[in-house]
């Protein structure tokens, strides 16, 4: 107490002391700088290696994007080559232009051949070779309606043909029908006489009574004809009797033969007549020889020739 009392000073300071601030220490000012370091570092990383693994499916992205893009194009043309290949396997004449090394299909499709090898092909390639394959497909359906046409062109040909070939065949059927209606003999002077034949066929008379009849020998002339073909002609003689009936008897040679419109036609004789073209025949002689007597009344002689009668006679006996 004293020595307060003694000191002067002691007397003017304030009864308290006042609290002082501790000066800042060095290291926690480092230390947050340090965060701060570390935590920028951190942020960038993290920010580089999204932009990485963004960049990384970015280009995973445009290489599978490239690989469909080039697949699908590959599918587009082999579908372009399929339709070319069934057009040419329809129709002969286009495969040989289709598959013409110097043609435009050729040149197409070398061209995107070309671009589809290419494994470093870019968008732009891959735009061009569908640009190509659409070309390709064009030319295809020009192929086609080429076809289209020419098979019309040929229906149309082939009908005209089939009318050329029915009105020929008509005209040819109408020529063949014409010459054999031209080539039909035609017989004239016709007689049919009556002989009696005496001293054992040793001497002939001519009779108009019946009961001396012992033959009828018919005889007649084939006119000139310039359209029938020359050789042997086969001439049918029909003598019908007095009642109607035909004189027949198979055994003198009787038989039956067909008329133009296909009937049927009994021949009393059947004579052939060596024929010349446009030369007649002269003084044809055919002899009816019968088994039985010969009745009173008309004698008819009908003479026919493929199937048309190409004159007649008659005679009477009394």
């Amino acid at each position: 107490m004293s020595q307060e009392l003694n000191n002067p000073l002691s007397q003017d300071r304030p009864q308290h002391q006042p609290t002082s601030t501790p000066p800042p220490k060095r290291g926690t000012a480092a230390y947050w700088v340090v965060i701060a370091l570390l935590l920028g570092a951190c942020i960038y990383l993290y920010i580089s290696k999204d932009k990485a693994d963004k960049q990384v499916v970015t280009t995973s992205e445009q290489l599978q994007s490239a690989e469909m893009t080039n697949d699908a194009v590959q599918k587009d043309y082999d579908a372009a080559l399929a339709r070319l290949d069934e057009l040419t396997s329809k129709n002969q004449a286009m495969d040989a232009e289709i598959q013409d090394k110097n043609g435009e299909v050729a040149k197409l499709k070398a061209e995107i051949q070309s671009i589809l090898k290419n494994k470093n092909a870019t968008e732009a390639d891959l735009k061009k070779a569908r640009k190509l394959i659409a070309s390709l497909d064009d030319k295809t359906k020009e192929y086609t309606e080429r076809i289209a046409q020419l098979e019309t062109e040929n229906t149309d040909l082939s009908n005209k043909n089939t009318v050329l070939a029915q009105e020929r065949d008509s005209t040819v059927g109408q020529n063949i029908a014409l010459k054999k209606v031209g080539s039909v003999l035609h017989a004239s002077n016709i007689r049919m006489i009556p002989v009696d034949l005496r001293k054992g066929g040793k001497k002939e008379n001519e009779t108009t009574k019946a009961k001396r009849t012992d033959l009828l020998r018919i005889t007649f002339d084939i006119d000139e004809n310039r359209i029938a073909e020359s050789g042997n002609k086969d001439i049918y003689l029909r003598i019908t009797g007095p009642d109607g009936s035909v004189l027949s008897n198979a055994a003198y040679g009787s038989g039956v033969t067909q008329t133009v419109d296909g009937g049927s036609l009994n021949y009393t004789l059947a004579k052939q007549v060596a024929l010349q073209t446009a030369q007649p025949v002269k003084g044809v002689t055919v002899d009816w020889h019968q088994g039985s007597d010969y009745k009173k009344g008309n004698y008819q002689i009908e003479i026919y020739n493929e199937g048309y009668k190409v004159g007649s006679g008659t005679v009477a006996l009394k």
